[in-house]
């Protein structure tokens, strides 16, 4: 048995481009790992928030946690897009790779879309 020497010894994560459904994907983990990451804050925020009608409003006025709010609100609505993508591919939707990308296209525009008007709405530039 010969060994093949032209196989790389060292690979360099840089020069490798991922396809766009890749990239999708390893979003969607990355989200859910956060999300559950930052859950005891959100819990903590929670109980905060009900602990009397001055420490939401406390909670509310501060602009920090308000910027905490739209980051974890992302990742929520990055994660539900995406999840919603696989969702559809386990139906057999998008299997082939243009439809792979077309779906990873999708996710990737409708959460920056949801993303950018949950982000006004939170940061109070629009009162609804």
């Amino acid at each position: 048995m010969t060994v093949n020497d032209k196989r790389p010894v060292n690979l360099s994560l840089g020069t490798i481009h991922f396809p766009l459904p890749a990239i999708a994907s390893i979003f969607h983990r990355i989200s859910g790992f956060a999300l559950f990451g930052v859950l005891p804050a959100i819990l903590w925020a929670w109980q905060q928030s009900l602990s009397s009608p001055e420490a939401f409003q406390a909670l509310v006025d501060c602009l920090w946690f308000r910027l905490a709010l739209v980051v974890v609100l992302a990742g929520v609505i990055y994660h539900f897009f995406a999840g919603m993508k696989h969702l559809v591919m386990d139906l057999g939707i998008g299997e082939t790779l243009e439809g792979a990308r077309l779906l990873a296209t999708g996710v990737l525009v409708l959460s920056a879309i949801s993303i950018a008007v949950m982000a006004v709405w939170v940061l109070g530039g629009v009162s609804w």
